[in-house]
């Protein structure tokens, strides 16, 4: 059954997070409830996350964690082939999303957490995932660590993100010039879509490291206009910049102007490819 309670407490790892970082933390999850995330997640990438789920062949009865999984495009999936799954966000309210959407006979555990610290015993998961998700916390190295800590020897970690190179990366990099300066030591999202980070994050930690790079096919958004016009009104990121643009009409006017430009520049008769970074692995 799926747990009809979001727990947003430890039962086992102490929270040791700075009051800094507790504040930083507090800011990622009010940026990812801003708009309508699930908007994105239904008409845009949702499909991203049985991609996610094959790719590492969950099986019925595998205990599995979704680290960062929004709405629980991933964890979904995972819990119909019969995975007992805990899905895990830092935002309570997209976790109240998946709850309330998710078929309620499905063996899903919704629990508010910080990816970064997650409330879970060292190896207590056969599978480890993150689709779209742990790419954004700031600091990699420890998100990495995190979801190694808590596969067991011989398990499975899979992680899907946007390349650098693809749309989304260069989304963020054409929303970068505008946005307010990272958080000191944070490290840019895209990166996790580059096979050698996520190697380095990894390290000797894994074996049989597999990577490869898809595309997410959309025909969604007919000219580069609607494509902005959407993120503006459901994407937290984008929604986060404009409001620091605040009354700023010509800078406004100039994202506006090279969002719409980027759409373009990916759209060929009406379709658009988002490139990713599948990666998968095994626990030493």
């Amino acid at each position: 059954m799926t747990d009809t309670t979001i727990s947003t407490t430890s039962t086992t790892t102490p929270d040791t997070r700075s009051e800094q970082d507790r504040a930083l933390k507090a800011k990622h999850a009010a940026l990812w409830a801003s708009g309508d995330y699930p908007a994105v997640a239904d008409e845009v990438v949702g499909g991203l996350g049985a991609v996610l789920v094959e790719a590492l062949d969950v099986r019925p009865g595998q205990r599995v964690l979704d680290v960062a999984a929004g709405t629980g495009t991933s964890a979904v999936p995972a819990a119909r082939r019969g995975a007992d799954v805990t899905a895990t966000d830092l935002t309570p309210e997209l976790l109240e999303v998946g709850r309330a959407t998710a078929p309620q006979d499905l063996p899903i555990t919704w629990r508010v957490a910080d990816a970064e610290a997650l409330p879970c015993e060292d190896g207590e998961y056969d599978v480890v995932m993150s689709c779209i998700g742990v790419m954004f916390a700031p600091h990699h190295q420890q998100a990495a660590d995190e979801l190694l800590r808590v596969c067991r020897s011989g398990g499975s970690v899979g992680v899907l993100s946007w390349t650098p190179e693809g749309f989304i990366g260069q989304l963020f990099a054409t929303m970068k010039p505008y946005a307010p300066p990272p958080p000191p030591g944070a490290s840019p999202a895209p990166l996790w879509g580059r096979v050698d980070h996520v190697r380095e994050l990894f390290g000797d930690r894994v074996r049989d490291l597999a990577a490869r790079q898809q595309t997410l096919r959309t025909e969604r958004f007919g000219t580069g206009a609607a494509f902005r016009d959407f993120m503006k009104r459901n994407y937290g990121p984008t929604i986060a910049v404009y409001r620091f643009l605040g009354e700023d009409g010509a800078r406004v006017a100039a994202l506006d102007e090279e969002m719409a430009a980027l759409g373009d520049r990916f759209l060929t008769d009406g379709v658009m490819e988002w490139e990713y970074l599948l990666v998968t692995a095994q626990r030493v």
